[in-house]
């Protein structure tokens, strides 16, 4: 009976990818569920607010001094990853990555992951970074990647209903090696299971993990953040996998690409699967550091023990096929001619894949474009399945959202673009003041987007490019906007927002507190 259900699970996800939400919902996933687009179905969100009075302030919590991590929403509770600058615990000083949970209904803190960094140089682990992943929330189970390399799998209620496990060893995993053990208390994170992919698939992590589990059936598909090596013009792990199986029961390796994807991997592997279809059947959505998008089937029931399955590819893209493809890092720190890579997650919406990509934006040339291919056919779909290319300004960072006919993206050109997703001919485009690192999110008729200078843009969605509010904010904003239950979720650098249209200056507290 266990292997029917896990066998037929490509059924149940085709059927979640064809349901939109239209009530208010949690926001699980970093992206609509299992298809990565950045629209959410819900209703009554604010067109303005203002975070000094409090107008439209459901509650504030305080954060670290860099967050990276889009916050996520299940079950009662709000996940965010951040760094350590402002500690809740005295115990846990100094560097650290963090992973805070956060009451739904009014912002209290709840429980904290706290994780030390790796010490093999900065370019495994960035300092101050924090955990720049995004969690995924299934019942009352987080998943999640630490910076550790490590995914990990977190009861949702932490500590407080006692240390669950297998793992139990949660006072030695927060402190650096060779420091005493701080037990574990109810404000701590319950780590359930933890696999260090680092460690067992002989991953060369690059400035940071950053990734954001799919759940498809029985199991997690999670990218390895593989890249180059602390030069910047070397593959140190060129056989290791940039995607990874793992069984969500359990946290057991059951899966692998095998396409080597490694020697051509310009920076690193940080985009995030998504899961499509096609012909009605489930394909996983795969962008790697090579610049490539790869179409895999899912794996349909757990191995053996002990056996590692290769997925099996079904389809490949090539984003950029003018581009390098050998001896690629003999073009680092050239703007004019490089590989292009891919740091967005691609979004499938009927039938279709919308990607963004280009030139890195630290080493690689100044070119950028957003993509719309098919899914359809097998092999090298390249130029059979592309049905058009939409030129964006340097380069981007950008996830697509799609709805009503259109694409909204940004790029690094701090330029938001509104796209015919028919056609790829630009409907508007929008200037902002500041860098754009993050996602649009499309809801309740409106465009909302937040920029390194520090501003939340709110447009109106549709044709007509129409500005509503341009909200300052108390420092640069690098995730994406999210919506979960009548709530609009805004994370600067230092505060994580929660926005409500029935909010008042007189009901939005910060929550600063700690234990």
């Amino acid at each position: 009976m266990g292997r029917c259900l896990v066998g037929c699970s490509w059924l149940v996800g085709i059927l979640l990818i064809a349901a939109c939400p239209a009530t208010p919902e949690d926001q699980p996933q970093w992206g609509q569920r299992y298809t990565r687009n950045m629209f959410s179905g819900e209703r009554n969100l604010p067109a303005n607010f203002d975070p000094v009075a409090g107008l439209n302030i459901k509650w504030k919590a305080r954060l670290g001094s860099e967050t990276y991590s889009t916050p996520v929403i299940g079950g009662g509770r709000v996940i965010i990853g951040t760094n350590n600058r402002q500690p809740r615990d005295a115990r846990h000083s100094g560097d650290r990555s963090i992973f805070a949970c956060f009451n739904e209904s009014d912002g209290s803190f709840l429980w904290q992951l706290v994780c030390p960094k790796l010490t093999n140089s900065i370019y495994w682990d960035w300092p101050n970074a924090g955990m720049c992943s995004t969690a995924t929330i299934e019942g009352r189970r987080v998943y999640l990647v630490g910076n550790r390399g490590e995914v990990m799998c977190l009861d949702l209620d932490g500590m407080a209903n006692g240390n669950d496990g297998p793992f139990k060893d949660e006072d030695s995993h927060s402190v650096p090696a060779g420091s005493p053990p701080i037990p574990a208390g109810t404000h701590d994170a319950d780590i359930l299971w933890l696999f260090d992919y680092i460690k067992e698939c002989g991953v060369r992590q690059h400035d940071q993990a950053h990734a954001s589990p799919l759940v498809h059936g029985r199991f997690l598909y999670v990218n390895t953040s593989n890249g180059v090596d602390d030069s910047h013009r070397k593959i140190m792990a060129p056989d290791a996998p940039s995607l990874i199986v793992l069984d969500k029961e359990t946290g057991r390796l059951v899966a692998q690409d095998a396409e080597r994807i490694g020697p051509r991997i310009f920076h690193s592997t940080w985009s995030s699967p998504a899961l499509g279809d096609m012909n009605g059947r489930p394909v996983i959505i795969f962008a790697g550091g090579d610049g490539i998008i790869y179409g895999f089937e899912p794996v349909s029931e757990l191995p053996p023990q002990g056996t590692v399955l290769k997925l099996k590819k079904l389809w490949w893209f090539d984003f950029d096929p003018d581009a390098p493809k050998e001896n690629v890092h003999q073009y680092n720190s050239n703007r004019k001619i490089s590989p292009s890579n891919i740091k967005s997650m691609p979004v499938f919406h009927q039938g279709r894949v919308y990607v963004t990509g280009g030139g890195d934006v630290w080493w690689g040339k100044n070119e950028a474009w957003l993509k719309c291919f098919k899914v359809a056919g097998s092999g090298n779909i390249t130029d059979t399945a592309i049905l058009w290319s939409y030129p964006l300004e340097r380069h981007t960072m950008s996830t697509p959202a799609v709805h009503d006919g259109l694409v909204y993206v940004a790029d690094c050109g701090r330029k938001i673009h509104c796209v015919d997703a028919q056609t790829g001919n630009a409907v508007w485009v929008h200037e902002a003041q500041g860098d754009i690192w993050a996602s649009p999110l499309v809801a309740d008729g409106k465009v909302y987007i937040g920029t390194r200078r520090g501003e939340l843009i709110i447009l109106a969605a549709g044709r007509e490019k129409k500005v509503l509010a341009t909200v300052e904010m108390d420092s640069p904003i690098h995730p994406s906007p999210v919506a979960a239950n009548g709530v609009l979720y805004v994370a600067t650098m230092r505060y994580l927002y929660a926005i409500s249209q029935s909010a008042t200056p007189s009901n939005a507290p910060t929550n600063n507190q700690g234990q």
